[in-house]
């Protein structure tokens, strides 16, 4: 539980963080306010202001809203550390972190998402939006010292309200870093195009339990589940039906208004930040992960949304080789799961990319010439950064992968008259999402996004499709398409497809595997890969059965890639339609709502995927030449 241990870290005392803190007390003096919104409810504020600031010496702020506390509380307890970086904190700024409404310190009432209101008359009427604006108009007159000029970042749910706070529309707010931003709640976290990702089952209890009020105390701790074991792949099987899940969660809101909404209707649909992405006329640096399991869509999709709808604005794209906010900490060794990437690239990112952005625009001319290319992203095969103009590159080939008899990937569309492939899809016996079972009981999943793939291929209910060994390099840089033909026995199923990267079977170690006894030779990387949910193929809104054993489209996105395929390596696809336990499991057999399904509507069906002339199935990919 990835965020609770580091949140219990940063609560717990101990000589090593009390060090850290003097630190910073050393070089910041820290006040902490409540600052009233215009509907009166008043927001719990820390203040860090560096000690020599002056009318002479003025800072500008630079904020981070939360819903994970801004711990520790009190003005003689201080942080261990300032900002999104070292490199930030040495440079000094006013910093300012703020429990959002309803969460710890902060009065109000919390919601998931709150709903950006676009026209507001009246001052009952509060989004996140309106609480960045009017925290941003209090600090420009009660704290001192100050150039006039605000940034603000988050990373994560922080990063929902950093996006949400850039349309605050505030004069003073010149820059803003959203970074692993939530932007939808039906396409990133909790579900990916509908299905349900079973993997945060047990974060509910963070996200749906109100505060009784004010309170410096964990108050959701109570509700935490205990698995009973480390083995995360058995207890969700032992959970059975998601309609079992009440037994845990019977008074928590969000669970409650989870299963009450399976479809995209209106509760998610005004919970989703994207529609409202215009309007911005300040500078936005946009950062995520390439191996990001939380939040992938959010960071990509909330960049190509301001580029549409923001003509002319500032608008910037960071992607690198990175787990869920992982180049906020410098581990030395860059990793993901088995995967070297080089040394100190977080470190490159926060002094080269993310200092000179907020340093440019909240210290600087600010004139836009910063040096930052419009997009700056790490190749996940060649481990190297690359700049570009524009992001998707416009001049990229248009490829098609099209699935063909044997199992052979090519792109050379199919010419036989009839062809597909076929499984047989167990709800009782799903395809594990990964090896690693213990990881399955982590607050989030992580370390699948790039994981060996071997295990998978190897069973008889995955399809694999791959190339023969490449001659040359091949550099898949862009959006990514799967469109399928497909049928099923049953009349609802998940599709799955994966793009892996195949390691030469001679590829030697790299001197830094975290498990000795995985082996390079052959290795099966999960480049990208995603889930939908097939009553959904047509619309989010309305559900539809498929038609037994007739030919179907299946066509949706996964997320952008920027991946060198090397020479002497396989381009590989594989499809499935269980992926377990990182989504529930579909019964596949319709249901109106398989939140409520029951054990006996879970049924084995036989799944094809066709690949002939006349039903081809392909993933589309763009190649940068």
């Amino acid at each position: 539980m990835k965020k609770l241990l580091f949140l219990f870290l940063l609560l717990a005392p101990c000589p090593l963080l009390r060090a850290q803190s003097s630190v910073v007390k050393e070089a910041y003096q820290k006040f902490e306010f409540k600052i009233p919104m215009r509907d009166g409810k008043r927001l719990h504020t820390a203040v860090y202001v560096p000690r020599d600031a002056s009318p002479q010496r003025t800072y500008p702020f630079l904020m981070q809203r939360t819903c994970y506390s801004v711990a520790p509380y009190g003005e003689e307890k201080y942080a261990t550390s300032l900002g999104p970086s070292k490199t930030l904190m040495q440079d000094k700024y006013i910093f300012v972190y703020q429990d959002v409404r309803g969460r710890y310190m902060s009065e109000g009432t919390w919601t998931n998402m709150t709903p950006h209101l676009e026209n507001k008359s009246q001052p009952t009427q509060v989004d996140e939006a309106s609480d960045t604006y009017d925290t941003i108009e209090w600090l420009l007159k009660n704290v001192p010292n100050h150039n006039g000029r605000v940034g603000q970042w988050g990373i994560s749910y922080p990063g929902f309200y950093t996006v949400a706070g850039a349309l605050s529309q505030h004069p003073a707010l010149k820059a803003s870093s959203p970074q692993a931003p939530v932007s939808d709640f039906f396409f990133d976290d909790f579900h990916h195009n509908g299905a349900f990702i079973l993997q945060y089952f047990l974060t509910y209890p963070v996200f749906g339990i109100q505060t009784p009020g004010p309170t410096s105390d964990t108050w959701w701790a109570k509700g935490m589940v205990n698995p009973g074991t480390p083995d995360g792949y058995q207890f969700y099987m032992n959970l059975g039906p998601l309609s079992n899940a009440r037994k845990y969660y019977a008074d928590n809101f969000f669970w409650k208004e989870t299963i009450e909404h399976p479809n995209y209707d209106e509760f998610w649909q005004k919970r989703s930040i994207v529609p409202h992405l215009k309007g911005v006329k300040h500078a936005v640096m946009t950062v995520g992960g390439w191996f990001d399991a939380e939040d992938l869509y959010g960071p990509l999709t909330i960049y190509k949304t301001l580029e549409k709808a923001n003509p002319g604005a500032q608008n910037t794209l960071v992607m690198g080789p990175f787990g869920h906010g992982r180049w906020s900490v410098e581990t030395g060794r860059t990793l993901h799961s088995n995967i070297y990437f080089g040394d100190s690239i977080a470190t490159f990112y926060q002094r080269s990319i993310e200092a000179p952005f907020f340093q440019h625009y909240l210290k600087g001319a600010g004139d836009g010439k910063t040096g930052l290319p419009e997009a700056y992203l790490f190749d996940t095969g060649k481990k190297e950064w690359r700049q570009f103009s524009q992001w998707p590159v416009k001049t990229a080939r248009k490829m098609s992968l099209h699935f063909r008899e044997n199992g052979h990937l090519s792109e050379m569309a199919p010419t036989a008259a009839t062809g597909f492939s076929e499984y047989v899809s167990d709800p009782a016996k799903p395809v594990p999402v990964s090896e690693n079972y213990q990881e399955m009981l982590g607050f989030t999943p992580f370390n699948y996004m790039s994981e060996d793939q071997r295990f998978a291929a190897r069973r008889p209910d995955v399809l694999v499709f791959q190339t023969d060994v490449l001659e040359n390099d091949i550099t898949l840089g862009g959006e990514i398409t799967a469109a399928l033909k497909v049928s099923t026995t049953g009349t609802d199923a998940d599709w799955v497809v994966k793009l892996v990267d195949v390691y030469p079977p001679d590829e030697k170690n790299h001197p830094y595997m975290p498990n000795k006894n995985v082996s390079l030779a052959n290795y099966h990387q999960m480049v990208r890969s995603e889930v939908m949910r097939g009553r959904f193929r047509d619309d989010f809104t309305k559900p539809t059965p498929f038609k037994p054993n007739q030919v179907t489209d299946v066509t949706f996105r996964l997320q952008d890639v920027l991946h060198t395929f090397k020479r002497g390596h396989r381009i590989q696809i594989q499809v499935q339609s269980t992926w377990f336990p990182l989504i529930d499991r579909n019964p596949q057999k319709f249901v109106p709502n398989i939140f409520e399904a029951k054990a006996e509507d879970f049924q084995k069906a036989t799944h094809r995927v066709y690949h002939s002339k006349a039903t081809p199935s392909v993933v589309r990919v763009e190649v940068l030449e």
